[in-house]
């Protein structure tokens, strides 16, 4: 029998692969992979209604795959913008159990404060 987080992993892992399955999910992760946009660019992207857009997001954000960002306009509106953390998945599967491993892409502090930054203009 196999203890708590043992069987927590295992969802994950049923859980993870769904959401990689998934059109919109996926179609997400591959167009924020190389690029910043927001939840209506993202709607043309994936051909899918914002709503849809959204829900996926969330989703994507409960295993932390997508970042999302706050941009600041020239009026001074706000607005939110999506980018992939997803670097590499692997899944194993050892002596009768999986094992999950996710790599999150790592951010240079000195971007995050230079994007910030430019926010601000």
């Amino acid at each position: 029998m196999s203890d708590g987080d043992d069987e927590s992993e295992g969802s994950d892992v049923r859980a993870i692969g769904g959401l990689l399955e998934d059109e919109y999910a996926h179609a997400i992760l591959v167009q924020t992979s190389d690029q910043e946009l927001s939840a209506p660019e993202l709607s043309e992207a994936c051909d899918a209604s914002v709503s849809t857009i959204y829900r996926r997001i969330e989703r994507l954000q409960e295993y932390e795959l997508l970042e999302e960002r706050l941009q600041l306009d020239r009026d001074g509106h706000h607005y939110s913008t999506y980018t992939a953390r997803l670097d590499r998945i692997e899944i194993e599967l050892e002596d009768g159990e999986f094992k999950l491993d996710i790599a999150y892409r790592e951010e240079n502090a000195a971007d995050r404060f230079t994007d910030l930054f430019e926010g601000l203009r």
